[in-house]
């Protein structure tokens, strides 16, 4: 398990049933890199890859 697991579940358990829209999860992404401008790198690559899931070569860089 990665250390990373424990927020996810947190994530899961705490909103697990909430809807939410990927324009509120954008704000939120802008919201955190403003706080903490350390994050900034892996939270581009972080929304870069979900904006690109449904890509159909995903080594096609």
């Amino acid at each position: 398990m990665y250390f990373t697991d424990r927020g996810i579940e947190e994530l899961e358990g705490r909103r697990g049933e909430e809807e939410v829209t990927l324009a509120w999860l954008a704000e939120r992404l802008r919201t955190f890199v403003d706080l903490n401008p350390d994050f900034e790198v892996p939270v581009e690559r972080l929304a870069t890859w979900l904006a690109r899931l449904d890509d159909d070569d995903p080594d096609e860089d």
